[in-house]
This record gives C-alpha cells, structure tokens and sequence, in this order.
C-alpha cells in the first residue's frame, strides 16, 4: 500500500501513527508512506529520524473564545487544504489514515474531496473537535473507548483500541534488573509526564524520605525540566531510583503499580499489560477528556481517581501503601485493567484500511 498519515502536537496523536505504520510495514513490507504533521510539534523531527519522508503544514488550534487567534487558524486551514490537496495528488496514494491532532482536518479534508478513503482514529473517551469535524468525511473510524462508538455513524465506527498497545504488549523491555531494582520486591511507576506535572512531582518529592522506608521499590519519572531543578539536591535512596526520562515500554511490564496522568496513549498502556493505576487527570486539557479517560478505568475497577485539587503527598502516599500492599486489591485491579487492554489494536486498524483503500476499491472488493 502507499499510506499518507497525518497526526500530532502531542505523542498521544503521534505514537498511535507510529504503531499503525510499523504494522503496515511488518505486512507490507514493500510499501511507501508519507507523513503530514505541523511544522513545529515533535512529529518534525521524530518522523524523519524513522527514515519516512514527510511534509509540514502551518496549523493552529481552534480556540473556543472569540479571538484573533481563530482568524489565524482559519487562514491556516484554507491554506492548509490547499497544500495539502497539491501534496495527496502528488503522491497518488492508496488512503489516508489520521491519528489526531488539528493538522488532520486540512489534510483529512482534502483527500475526502478528492475522493481519497480515509480513517480517523479518536483515542480519548471524549471526542475531540478535530475528529468529530472530520467524522462527516472520514470513510471508517476507530476508537478507543467502546463508550464513543455511540458518538459516531454506525455505518462507519468501529472498535479499533488503541495501536500503541499492541506496540507495548509484544516490545521486549530490558525491565527493571537495568535500574538497579530487586527482582523480588514490587515496583510503582511515577510518570508525571514528558515535561512534569509539578503537583505530582511535588507530592513525592517532597516524601522521598517517607518513601525510602517503604518495603517496595519507586521509579520516579520526574520530566527534564524538573530534574534539572532537584538533580543538585537529589539523595540516594536504595529503594527509589528518580530519572528525567524513561521508554516507559523498557520496563512496563515489571511494574505493579503506577501513578500517572490519564493520557488516552498511556491507558492503552497500562490496559495492554494489565497494571494497576492511580489516576491524577490533568485539569488542562480540551473538554477535560483526561478525567473521563480516567473514570472509565475506575468504572471497571482498574484505576483509582485523585482529582489535581484534592492531590495533597499524604492522601497520594497512602493510597499507594494501600494497593500495593494488599494483595487481593491489587491483583483484582491488575486483572480488570488486563481485561479492558485491546493488544491487537494496529492489527484490527490495518485490516479496515487494507478494506477501504483506493487499491481494492479499483479491485471491486467493496
């Protein structure tokens, strides 16, 4: 197949991408792809770097106040579309495939009036503008969430899960033995995200020495910019291990227990391996998607929610010795969590874009 994707911003919207084309490639190994992203988001020098060629397009976000700001992104868009209908008819592809993130909408767009077949992939449990713009033109859709099926066509929706999980689920990490950590004690993961949510980072920062009694083991991902800030201060504990930055798929599956954001990505995650969450939702994103990822897992009994207002480093210390230290709690989490994982994802997404591209329509297949 020739495949253009397009997604990003952000790695929730990019590394899905990434999985979708590394399946493609694993089948396919003949095929060719070509990336539209932004022309200033981590996409641009992540993409190339994979040795896949790829195209940049000047795109804002839609803001939901009236502002100049939306002037800007309106202007981006019609310009967008027209690049982007010069680019797909220059590649003369097979179908366009889109992961998330507002520079899918020119891109989706314009294949859609080109007559191009295309997929859109929502990953949150909320939809987000983009996607549900696009719902009108896209040809299938995925989602992550078996609770939006309802918020899309029937005709064109799918269960699709997210593709980073089955990425995960199958990736051979070097696991926690290359930390330094014993292989018979339990281990909690602290992410707080590539740049570092400071509310988290602080409850545990802060409690380090309360910690470093515990009789189970932390590995504490703080984010660069916080690391640089404690990096001076930092004591070395036997039981804790604090890092700027980790490939959380190196060590995923030697974790008990973790403490997160609720990013759609990293709950495909968790759900793919089967571990226990505590959940502490950003308050920053668009339609507080974030925490109704997050009640979803602790609606089946796979997560425990802390809203950021109420997060203080007691209640967030306490609740980990809760889990972590009953059995019967944490292995019924572990397993509810397993049960909702969708370790096929990329497979599933591959088969409707093999379905719906412009190959097998020419074939008759449709």
């Amino acid at each position: 197949m020739k495949v253009v994707i397009t997604g990003g911003g952000t790695g929730g919207h990019i590394y899905p991408a990434t999985a979708i084309l590394e399946k493609i490639k694993k089948i396919e190994p003949s095929s060719e792809f070509l990336y539209i992203g932004t022309h200033n988001r981590m996409e641009k020098d992540l993409v190339p770097k994979m040795g896949i060629r790829y195209e940049a397009i000047k795109m804002t976000g839609i803001s939901r106040k009236i502002n100049l700001q939306n002037i800007r992104t309106f202007f981006y868009l019609f310009f967008g579309i027209l690049k982007s209908r010069r680019i797909l008819k220059k590649f003369n592809h097979d179908v366009v495939d889109g992961t998330g993130g507002y520079v899918t909408v020119p891109v989706i767009y314009a294949a859609s009036k080109l007559k191009i077949p295309t997929f859109i992939h929502e990953q949150n449990a909320t939809v987000g503008m983009a996607n549900r713009f696009l719902s009108k033109y896209a040809t299938k859709i995925g989602v992550s969430f078996e609770d939006t099926l309802k918020d899309f066509p029937k005709d064109k929706v799918f269960f699709s899960g997210n593709p980073r999980a089955e990425q995960v689920y199958h990736y051979q990490g070097s696991g926690k033995t290359a930390y330094g950590f014993s292989k018979d004690k339990k281990l909690v993961l602290v992410v707080s995200g590539s740049l570092g949510a400071r509310v988290i980072n602080e409850s545990i920062y802060n409690n380090l020495e309360e910690i470093s009694k515990k009789d189970y083991e932390m590995l504490f991902v703080t984010g660069n910019e916080f690391y640089e800030e404690i990096k001076n201060n930092l004591r070395k504990y036997d039981n804790i291990k604090v890092v700027p930055f980790i490939d959380l798929a190196q060590i995923l599956k030697d974790v008990d227990l973790m403490v997160t954001r609720a990013g759609a990505t990293t709950i495909s995650e968790i759900n793919a391996i089967g571990i226990a969450s505590i959940m502490i939702p950003s308050p920053n994103v668009v339609d507080d998607h974030q925490v109704k990822n997050a009640r979803n897992l602790e609606k089946h009994g796979a997560a425990v929610v802390i809203l950021e207002d109420e997060l203080t480093g007691e209640k967030l210390i306490n609740e980990i010795d809760r889990i972590i230290n009953n059995s019967d709690i944490l292995q019924k989490m572990r397993e509810n969590s397993f049960r909702l994982g969708v370790r096929d994802s990329a497979l599933r997404i591959y088969e409707e874009l093999k379905a719906i591209s412009k190959k097998n329509v020419r074939k008759g297949e449709l």
